[in-house]
């Protein structure tokens, strides 16, 4: 049975108004123009020098453009939007309260919900919008619906109630970042964190806040480390931010783990004939895996 997690670590921020989609558009990595009723997108919102600032997903629900982000970092978020609101017609409000944000995880996720399983695909529900997820489609699905409407959607669609270690295990296991837990802000470049291959680049859209850093990064082959899955093989979790040793050289850093794995920020010349070398963190031995979905 697909099981429902209250993601009480994500609010929501709506974003409306005549000029709403040209704001959005000129600010952050992904086409903004895609996003419909029946689409959601991931993207991120860079500083001028392209490095990370905030990731988040975009949905549109009556009309407006709601964005699923870090609950914790929304008021700086929208501060840093309304910088560039200027003369343009668009309303940037905290929906925090009126929406709660939802993950429904499970092989049979997707068919519970009615979809085919593609990335990104949405469709209205009472109280608002459910997806899949954006950047992988084995991550399951996203539902930001009004918190009056939230036991009524997990009810109608026989979902179970699930548990956030549960969903940090997949998300890890298949190398998907969780914002600031596994991306450092004003540090992060976005393909180190494979935003390309998980969709929340568009390459042919016009320019945004950071995109000549990111089109160099990319065309010019700049990347030198990758976010990537390791497994914990013997001893206990590292810490995050624990240093990752080769031959007690450092090459990398522990971000988020769960369930006997983590993900890494490793420098890519650290993978070079590993069955000749150990990689530590902490008092434990660390096997990098790459995903499938990685080209590097």
């Amino acid at each position: 049975m697909p099981a429902c997690i209250d993601l009480k670590s994500r609010a929501v921020l709506s974003v409306s108004g005549p000029d709403a989609r040209k704001f959005l558009q000129g600010l952050v990595s992904n086409d903004v123009e895609k996003v419909t009723p029946e689409r959601a997108i991931h993207a991120a919102f860079l500083t001028a020098q392209g490095k990370y600032l905030f990731d988040f997903f975009i949905a549109e629900v009556a009309g407006a453009l709601l964005l699923d982000c870090e609950a914790e970092r929304l008021a700086d978020f929208q501060k840093r939007l309304r910088l560039y609101k200027l003369r343009s017609k668009v309303e940037i409000e905290d929906a925090g309260d009126r929406y709660a944000v939802l993950a429904v995880t499970g092989d049979d996720a997707a068919d519970a919900l009615g979809f085919a399983g593609e990335a990104g695909a949405a469709k209205e529900v009472e109280g608002g919008t459910v997806f899949v997820d954006p950047r992988h489609a084995g991550l399951g699905a996203r539902a930001i619906v009004r918190k009056e409407k939230r036991d009524a959607f997990i009810a109608d669609n026989g979902l179970s109630e699930g548990s956030l270690q549960d969903y940090d295990c997949t998300r890890i296991r298949l190398g998907v970042p969780d914002g600031t837990r596994d991306m450092q802000v004003e540090k992060t470049v976005l393909l180190e964190a494979g935003f390309d291959e998980l969709h929340g680049v568009d390459w042919q859209k016009g320019c945004y806040m950071g995109q000549e850093l990111t089109a160099r990064t990319k065309y010019r082959g700049l990347v030198k480390r990758r976010l990537m899955p390791v497994k914990i093989l013997d001893g206990e979790m590292p810490a995050p931010g624990t240093p990752i040793l080769r031959d007690e050289r450092e090459v990398g850093e522990i971000r988020s783990g769960a369930g006997g794995m983590a993900l890494a920020m490793l420098r890519l010349n650290a993978l070079e004939d590993l069955e000749h070398a150990v990689l530590s963190a902490g008092g434990a031995t660390v096997l990098p895996v790459k995903p499938d979905w990685a080209s590097f």
